[in-house]
């Protein structure tokens, strides 16, 4: 397999759950209101035999000629959007949800962001964003999922292909998935904002934004510890210095 990290950038977040671009050379966290966090967005892509896999889809900010950024990200890697097969959707805050789908607004409505690819997201997770009862769901970006036979709506814990398992974990948010890909031996690790940095994954870190803040610091220490047995190769979806680490 091989894994490419998606970065969009650097943002701070704090209780508005608006995400501000960061620049690490030039800004001064204190100077930022109290208690932001400072995280990287970073969607990633696995290509495995069969499949190009995206997982989860960034903020789905545009670029300053009109191209989504996991779309450039993706061409500067020498891979086209309509190449991409799967979709994988640990949940839909807007942080990893925004990519998922484009408006056009001669049209009206939205259209995935990979039009050949299945997309894979938990039904109950869905349900509860559209709702548009938490700021950060943004249930107009999500409209594309209902609007395409690409979209595969999965539930509690399986398997996809026989070589990617998923599992309701429900930590971060209700309805929060967490994937394994495994191929010719290697397992490749994504648990989302559930195993969101390194340094989380390494103490008894308790999560004030999680859902399930107990749960999910259980989480990491049997992910952390089985996956040192087992040497996964782990994927950081917010950790600035360190996308990917292989135990």
């Amino acid at each position: 397999m091989k894994i490419f990290p998606l970065s969009e950038g650097s943002f701070t977040i704090d209780q508005t759950k608006e995400f501000i671009p960061f620049n690490q050379d030039t800004d001064d966290l204190q100077k930022r209101t109290t208690g932001s966090l400072l995280v990287e967005i970073q969607p990633f892509v696995v290509v495995t035999q069969n499949n190009i896999i995206v997982l989860d889809c960034g903020l789905g900010y545009s670029n300053s000629n009109g191209i989504l950024q996991i779309h450039q990200n993706l061409i500067d890697i020498g891979i086209e959007p309509l190449q991409v097969t799967k979709v994988l959707l640990s949940h839909l805050h807007k942080d990893h949800a925004g990519g998922i789908g484009k408006r056009d607004e001669i049209l009206d409505r939205s259209f995935l962001s990979f039009p050949n690819a299945k997309y894979y997201v938990n039904k109950e997770e869905l349900a509860f964003a559209m709702k548009g009862n938490n700021a950060s769901y943004l249930p107009e970006k999500l409209s594309a999922l209902y609007h395409s036979d690409n979209v595969v709506l999965i539930d509690g814990e399986g398997k996809i292909d026989d070589y990617i398992t998923y599992e309701l974990t429900g930590g971060h948010s209700p309805f929060h998935v967490v994937f394994w890909i495994e191929e010719n031996g290697e397992t490749v690790f994504f648990g989302a904002d559930e195993a969101p940095q390194l340094r989380q994954m390494k103490s008894k870190f308790v999560a004030k934004y999680d859902f399930d803040a107990k749960k999910s610091m259980q989480f990491r220490m049997n992910w952390w510890e089985k996956g040192n047995i087992q040497h996964w190769t782990m994927l950081f979806y917010h950790d600035i210095q360190s996308p990917t680490i292989k135990l």
